[in-house]
């Protein structure tokens, strides 16, 4: 398959590139993730006189965890690279499924780098610090980014700043209502909460990455974030979304104090206020971390029934409906409990 596929990859790029033949090797599914099927892989356009290119495929799987748009990672990690933020340089769209069978997109890889571990109790080691500065400094970075400067006022999403709230619990809801296999009572208590207690509108409508977070980003030997990755549900939306999702206690390891096992809280909010333009405001970034783990169960539901139903049988699946599930059911029920 792997030979199969290097071929149409090879006869697909010497297309694009328009500079004879293209050598394609080194073709390797990397392991991880579920909206996509990933490979590393190596591309020499042109004959044996070019510079060999390192690259990462992002192929459309049979069936995605999360029903995303190819074609919105793409345009984010475009828009962004553009922009200065570390992100991969992109290479190429292909929304027809003719030459790999699904549509798929093409990046730059980001060589001798590493992702931290959601679940260690210390991801960063020497370099949390350094990590954790550059980690919020850089999503404030993304919440201050003008949609239209970036011509992505079309992504899916709110376009009012009252509207954020709701329209993100709609969409979440929804992947409940589809997907889940059996009552989720503490899921449901979460939305009832959330549609009674709205937080003040937006500050602004920002792209929110919408899985920003410890293992969807790369670092280097120096402590140096080199790569966010992972853009497939970015959206128009409140920027504090974001900062909830990134400071959620799943990343952490449960300890809240250094969210995603960096700095602490108090400093991480400040560093993405100052970066960012804009206030975390304690009562609407409190309804948006309640939101996020509730959005987190949602994906976590999801997963399951993707399992359950054999439409993908990634273990990281069946890993997700069992463990995150656990940990954001019993993270809505303290949080629910201490509104009550």
């Amino acid at each position: 398959m792997s030979d199969v596929l290097a071929q149409r990859l090879a006869t697909y790029l010497a297309g694009k590139w328009a500079r004879g033949p293209v050598e394609v090797r080194n073709l390797v599914r990397i392991s991880g993730g579920a909206s996509r099927e990933t490979y590393r892989f190596r591309a020499r356009p042109g004959g044996p006189f070019c510079d060999e290119r390192a690259l990462i495929l992002r192929r459309d799987p049979p069936a995605s965890l999360i029903e995303t748009e190819r074609a919105t990672e793409y345009r984010a990690i475009e828009a962004f690279h553009r922009l200065g933020l570390p992100v991969p340089e992109p290479v190429a769209l292909e929304l027809s499924p003719e030459p790999l069978e699904r549509p798929f997109f093409i990046m730059e890889e980001v060589e001798n780098c590493t992702a931290g571990a959601i679940l260690s109790p210390d991801p960063y080691g020497e370099f949390r610090e350094k990590i954790g500065r550059q980690f919020f400094e850089n999503l404030g970075r993304i919440a201050r980014a003008d949609p239209a400067a970036l011509k992505l006022l079309d992504f899916d999403g709110a376009t009012e700043p009252r509207a954020c709230a709701s329209h993100e619990v709609a969409r979440w809801e929804k992947v409940v209502e589809t997907d889940e296999v059996e009552p989720q009572p503490i899921v449901r208590a979460a939305i009832r909460w959330l549609k009674s207690h709205l937080p003040p509108p937006a500050q602004k409508i920002s792209i929110v990455h919408g899985d920003y977070r410890t293992g969807n980003f790369l670092f280097d030997a120096e402590g140096d974030m080199r790569a966010i990755l992972d853009w497939e549900m970015a959206h128009l939306g409140d920027p504090l979304e974001d900062l909830a999702w990134a400071i959620d206690p799943l990343w952490a390891n449960a300890d809240a104090s250094r969210p995603g096992g960096m700095i602490p809280r108090v400093e991480a909010i400040a560093i993405w206020e100052e970066a960012s333009g804009l206030k975390a405001d304690p009562a609407a970034l409190g309804w948006w971390e309640i939101f996020a783990s509730f959005k987190g169960a949602a994906i976590w539901i999801s997963a399951a029934r993707e399992y359950a139903d054999g439409r993908n049988i990634d273990p990281i699946n069946a890993f997700s409906g069992w463990y995150p599930l656990a940990f954001h059911n019993q993270i809505l029920a303290g949080r629910l409990g201490e509104m009550a």
